[in-house]
């Protein structure tokens, strides 16, 4: 699990969606564009499935895939847009710096699941997967060069920006109604307490404060033991099942599936 194709397309990340849309909601801008267009509460499983196809398709498709979803990307965030106001700053869709944050959260998320369950990569194999991590901001409007150079001018960029993040009430009700689940089919809502559990969990002390989970010395203790169980059983599980969401997408793409990306 050393490089881009097998880190990328591990469905474990799935696990941490919960945490990358927090993070990116968290950013006033991205959150107030979200809770004005987007469908994250109303349509979680269509916000999954359109996010997978977006970043399965810049990272492993084909030239013709890139482009079909780059499309539709392009699209549905052209309405996203607002004018600053008097009290608040505007924003859009299109801002290279906010993609910049959204593309920094699938990657920070990414790794951290990564090395919590598989141990930490090597530095040359790190290095390179944080390179080709960048395809998830440059496929729109972000510019190659404002992806921080190294790891470790990414490190010191991701900590500036969680320190500048707020919940402010519209994200704080989005993260409300998406962890609740109520929409989703009745399986998928008996997972939730997991979900909830496992994306407080990665979460930092003080944004999962401000996001209202409460967060106790037993609540810790699970969450280590889940994940202490993911590491004995998930990397053990052949390809085909770790993989299979990535050809999955792949697969309905090319296909023709009709997949909303707003």
């Amino acid at each position: 699990m050393s490089t881009l194709s097998e880190v990328g397309r591990d469905a474990l990340l799935v696990a941490g969606g919960g945490r990358a849309i927090l993070l990116q909601i968290a950013n006033p801008s991205v959150g107030r564009g979200v809770a004005a267009h987007s469908n994250f509460a109303t349509r979680p499983l269509d916000r999954l499935h359109s996010t997978l196809t977006f970043v399965y398709a810049q990272a492993f498709g084909t030239d013709s895939d890139k482009r079909v979803v780059r499309r539709r990307v392009n699209r549905a965030h052209a309405p996203v847009s607002a004018d600053a106001t008097t009290d608040t700053p505007g924003y859009s869709a299109f801002d290279p710096d906010l993609q910049l944050w959204v593309a920094a959260t699938l990657y920070d998320t990414a790794i951290t699941l990564r090395e919590l369950v598989y141990g930490p990569l090597d530095p040359a194999a790190a290095d390179e997967i944080y390179r080709e991590y960048a395809v998830l901001g440059t496929a729109l409007q972000m510019p190659a060069a404002l992806w921080p150079a190294t790891r470790s001018d990414f490190d010191s960029y991701f900590a500036a920006e969680s320190d500048r993040l707020e919940v402010t009430p519209e994200a704080l009700a989005v993260s409300t109604s998406l962890l609740a689940g109520r929409v989703l089919p009745a399986p998928l809502r008996a997972a939730m307490p997991l979900v909830r559990l496992v994306t407080a969990g990665l979460l930092s002390p003080r944004l999962r404060e401000a996001y209202g989970f409460h967060w106790t010395p037993r609540q810790q203790r699970r969450f280590d033991r889940v994940i202490a169980m993911t590491r004995v059983v998930w990397p053990r599980l052949p390809r085909s099942i770790r993989f299979s969401l990535s050809s999955f997408y792949l697969r309905r793409l090319r296909t023709g599936a009709d997949v909303d990306v707003d």
